[in-house]
């Protein structure tokens, strides 16, 4: 809400009790994150920011009968694209589970449809009960590695940041380019730290002296650490330290071994990447609280890094905090330890009760036509999947499960005739990546080892970070099919047995999300479950997931894009047969 003068004045007014508030919530536990207290306290509300603490009357009085109010929660850094659904649907769903605001990157769109994509992302996010704050794709394309859809450059960002709710440069990926400064990338930062805006980090790998050019740069957080010797490094140079728990990458429990009463301020959750059914299975940040609170932090604590902490690391003034001057949002708790949400409050008003959005969100903004024709390939033969590997050892992709970080691998597979030869027994599969933006026919070929499928194929247009056609299988027929039907669906998700679809996802928009509502989605994504059950996997971890990361070249060690074998480790491309190394 725009603060005019007579908002102020009645502000003010409700404070100095001249008037009564809009509404005033009596008999909660009120957690002060500033403080780490539990005060018994009212809370008064006018023009959904609360007006003050202490002794009030309203026009409304809710009784809090005891619960435990703590402030909305913050999602410090997520791809909303990853939940599969528009922004309108990802509120209905994560609101409940009381996140109340989110640090969005669009990076993925962006990569997929250019400028057209974060415009549909801005306009697609207003006017919903989730608060949005952006911050712009610093790297599309991640790498030079790879191809996507778009380039944007300084110029092509520059217009964005007038946006109210652009608030600045999304994860730097390409340290090389911030190493060896490269103009290009000079100007993307210089862009927002001009504007006193904020830079997200992307430092997956990086030791000290990485993190001191980082830094040096102006970048300020990072959401990439796996071990607490990572995040170490990290807190002692005075980044931000994102713990993460997604549904690919789930560190925090290693994470949280670093942190402690003196660092503690400087740490945040964040989901990242998540799937929608994980979403609506585990939560969202409330997720990360539990699991902290489960891990012996004190439950004031990791709700004070789940609201205020986040807030003060992009400047949200107005949030992460119950206090005069502050948004309304808030979180009815029964219990600290299990963090039970029983209602949701969304600038002053009931957003969610019992688990379940009061006034669900539905997305107006139709995607421009490049945005849903995203998916542009020619046919591909048998021939074009031929690996050859010749008679010795390979390099091989190998999974570590639950993690976006894999292993570079150098094995002997099986070969006929030189050529490699898939074997689900050993957990050796071909892997496919096709360049699907701008049909230029690229294709990179790979074998992976641990993704855990005994039969069939599946494939997928959401592969990180260009969103090219990713796929995995055991046979050439099937995976030919997987691409082909997901390339006919417009993009999405595909598990393909003996010749025909046993599941699938249609994702038109851009070939990373649907406009459907959650429970349809959900209904389709426990039918790829089964499915992939039905082709042999363990579901240890989720197989599609893993596989959307493995196209992601700035991620260790080993991964596959539309130009081929990539190796993180020497930033260089590679042939599969290892004889051919140098």
């Amino acid at each position: 809400m725009e603060l005019t003068l007579d908002v102020l004045k009645r502000r003010i007014d409700v404070a100095a009790k001249r008037t009564p508030a809009d509404t005033v919530i009596k008999n909660g536990r009120v957690i002060n994150v500033f403080t780490r207290e539990i005060l018994q306290e009212d809370i008064a509300i006018v023009d959904g920011y609360i007006a003050g603490l202490g002794n009030y009357e309203g026009k409304q009085t809710i009784d809090a009968a005891g619960s435990y109010i703590a402030p909305g929660f913050i999602d410090g850094h997520v791809h909303i694209e990853s939940a599969m659904v528009t922004p309108a649907e990802f509120s209905n769903v994560v609101i409940p589970h009381g996140v109340t605001t989110v640090i969005a990157d669009p990076h993925e769109i962006a990569n997929v449809s250019g400028l057209a994509g974060i415009d549909f992302m801005l306009k697609a996010s207003e006017n919903i009960p989730l608060d949005v704050f952006f911050m712009l794709p610093s790297c599309v394309p991640a790498t030079p590695f790879e191809n996507a859809g778009a380039e944007l450059s300084d110029t092509d960002l520059k217009d964005l940041y007038a946006h109210p709710r652009v608030i600045g440069l999304g994860e730097v990926m390409d340290y090389p380019a911030v190493m060896q400064n490269h103009e290009g990338m000079l100007k993307k930062l210089e862009g927002a730290s001009s504007k006193g805006h904020y830079i997200d980090g992307h430092a997956a790998g990086l030791n000290a002296d990485g993190i001191n050019v980082y830094m040096s740069a102006g970048i300020r957080t990072d959401h990439e650490c796996i071990n607490a010797e990572e995040a170490l490094v990290r807190l002692r140079r005075g980044m931000h330290v994102m713990l993460r728990e997604g549904s690919a990458a789930r560190d925090l429990i290693a994470l949280l071994k670093a942190v402690n009463e003196q660092n503690a301020r400087r740490c945040l959750f964040v989901t990242d990447d998540k799937h929608l059914d994980d979403i609506m299975n585990e939560g969202s940040i409330d997720h990360n609280v539990r699991m902290a609170i489960n891990e012996g932090v004190d439950p004031i604590l990791a709700i004070q890094m789940a609201t205020l902490n986040a807030a003060e690391c992009f400047g949200l003034k107005h949030k992460g905090a119950i206090a005069p001057g502050y948004e309304a949002d808030l979180l009815f708790l029964s219990d600290l330890n299990t963090i039970n949400i029983e209602k949701v409050m969304k600038s002053g008003k009931l957003a969610a009760e019992g688990g379940t959005i009061k006034h669900p969100a539905r997305s107006n903004m139709a995607p421009a036509p490049p945005i849903i024709d995203s998916v542009k390939i020619n046919r591909i033969s048998y021939d074009d999947l031929k690996i050859w590997i010749g008679t010795g050892d390979a390099h091989i992709i190998g999974i570590i499960p639950n993690s976006i970080v894999t292993k570079h691998l150098v094995e002997k597979p099986d070969n006929l005739n030189g050529f490699f030869q898939p074997n689900p027994e050993k957990d050796y599969l071909k892997l496919v990546v096709l360049e699907r933006h701008k049909n230029s026919g690229n294709l990179g070929l790979g074998i992976v080892k641990g993704l855990g499928i005994n039969r069939g194929a599946i494939a997928s247009t959401v592969a990180h970070d260009s969103h090219n056609i990713v796929a995995a299988g055991t046979s050439d027929e099937d995976l030919l099919l997987a691409i082909e039907h997901t390339a006919k669906m417009k993009g999405g998700l595909a598990i393909i047995q003996d010749g025909k679809v046993l599941a699938d996802i249609a994702l038109p928009i851009a070939g990373l999300m649907t406009d459907q509502d959650s429970a349809f989605i959900s209904k389709r994504l426990s039918e790829l479950n089964q499915a992939l059950l039905t082709i042999g996997c363990s579901m240890q971890f989720n197989p599609f997931l893993t596989l959307s990361f493995l196209a992601l070249p700035v991620i260790p060690e080993l991964k596959l894009t539309d130009k081929g074998l990539f190796s993180v480790k020497t930033f260089r491309h590679i042939s599969v047969a290892e004889q051919t190394l140098h």
